[in-house]
C-alpha cells in the first residue's frame, strides 16, 4: 500500500493534515501526483507547482514543502507539506 501524508502549515502549526492511500498499481509517480491531486481537492487548497527544488527534495527524502511560489493562486498558509509514509 501507498500512503502520502499532506500537511497544510501556518506559523509553525498544523492547520490541516489528510493521508490519502492508493493500492493502485501505477507507478510511484503517479500515485505521488494523483494522491496530491485528491488530497488539494479534499483539503480546499490549490494543486501546488513542482519547482526543481521540490523534486530533488522529494528524489532524495520523499518529502518536500511547497511554498507560496509554488502555487498560482495565493495561499494563507505558510507552506503545504507531503510526505510519503509507507510505500510497497
Amino acid at each position: 500500500m501507498f500512503r502520502l501524508w499532506i500537511k497544510e502549515i501556518k506559523d509553525n502549526h498544523l492547520i490541516k493534515d489528510l493521508t490519502i492511500k492508493d493500492e493502485s498499481n501505477d507507478t510511484r509517480t503517479h500515485k505521488v501526483f494523483k494522491s496530491l491531486e485528491t488530497g488539494c481537492l479534499d483539503l480546499d487548497l490549490p494543486v501546488p507547482i513542482w519547482l526543481d527544488k521540490n523534486i530533488s527534495e522529494f528524489k532524495s527524502v520523499s518529502k518536500t514543502r511547497f511554498s507560496k511560489d509554488s502555487f498560482i493562486e495565493s495561499i494563507d498558509f505558510d507552506y503545504l507539506e507531503i510526505q510519503i509514509i509507507e510505500e510497497d
